[in-house]
């Protein structure tokens, strides 16, 4: 049955995948990309005004965005894991990343393993690499949300708002909406974009941590926690208005323990980082690396006259 909608509303495409010839391009996939180059070019901008080298950005990123995009696909298959190992699921499925969920805790967590590894090989100090790397990363979480609404999913409950997003009936296999029998998508209703929401509020985090960076000249982290606390602050609610199914302990999703739990950590290390380490690293490189670049450029001392 068609559900009613006003006419008011935020459009959905009725397609997520177009067929370049036998290759197809998907809306999601699209927005990832997108996003991820944003991404690298913000924190190279932001590394290099730190005094750090340029390559070194897409080095660390070629370790921290594959771990990131493998850590996102299993926070999300282990967190519903009903559709993948569950009765009648496909475990095969569970590889079909283009179409839709990433979690985005584990695209953070093991993208963060990934960083810590390409920052270990480039001889750089990860710390003040992800307070370079932390807007970036908002805004790429901005931009990877629209493929949610390139896939008509994540949405609220449902809304009479005039910002209420118009949701299609969709098949996911295929990528396009579901038609009526008229010939047009079918629609659901509309709902809350919580797509929307978690976009905009990115953004706000985004440019809070560059004013904050800008205006307090933060290091040893504290760019990077505070990104982390404001995110799951904006995730809690958002989380709360989403109605798509989801696991749930002692009444409340599980992405709202994740975010509390993350939420406050980060919070407690950005407050220690701010006792015990306040200003700026004095330098982005290693130790080790540090003292043989010294060395390197240090004059070399006089050989004299040979007098004993």
């Amino acid at each position: 049955m068609r559900g009613v909608s006003p006419l008011a509303a935020i459009p959905s495409p009725a397609q997520g995948v177009w067929h370049l010839g036998p290759l197809p391009v998907r809306g999601y996939a699209i927005s990832i990309l997108i996003g991820i180059a944003v991404a690298i070019w913000l924190t190279q901008r932001r590394w290099t005004q730190r005094g750090g080298r340029p390559g070194v950005v897409l080095d660390i990123a070629t370790w921290a965005v594959p771990f990131g995009v493998v850590g996102g696909r299993l926070y999300h298959v282990m967190t519903t894991w009903q559709p993948y190992f569950g009765p009648d699921g496909d475990p095969i499925s569970a590889l079909y990343i283009w179409e839709g969920g990433l979690g985005v805790w584990g695209a953070i967590g093991l993208g963060a393993l990934g960083g810590w590894i390409g920052a270990r090989r480039a001889g750089v100090r990860l710390p003040p690499m992800a307070d370079a790397a932390a807007p970036g990363i908002a805004l790429a979480q901005g931009i990877g949300r629209l493929g949610n609404w390139f896939n008509n999913e994540l949405y609220g409950g449902p809304t009479d708002l005039p910002w209420g997003l118009r949701i299609y009936r969709w098949d996911q296999s295929a990528g396009h909406a579901v038609l009526g029998s008229d010939g047009r998508p079918e629609v659901l209703g509309t709902f809350h974009p919580t797509f929307l929401y978690e976009l905009l509020w990115a953004f706000g985090a985004a440019g809070v941590v560059i004013w904050a960076d800008r205006r307090w000249r933060l290091g040893h982290g504290r760019v990077f926690g505070m990104y982390v606390a404001l995110y799951t602050v904006g995730r809690l609610w958002i989380e709360m208005l989403r109605t798509d199914p989801a696991n749930h302990i002692l009444g409340l999703r599980l992405n709202v323990w994740t975010a509390l739990l993350v939420g406050t950590v980060a919070t407690v290390l950005t407050l220690l980082s701010a006792r015990r380490h306040p200003g700026r690293e004095a330098s982005l490189l290693r130790p080790g690396v540090a003292q043989a670049t010294s060395a390197r450029a240090a004059p070399a001392p006089s050989a004299g006259n040979g007098n004993a």
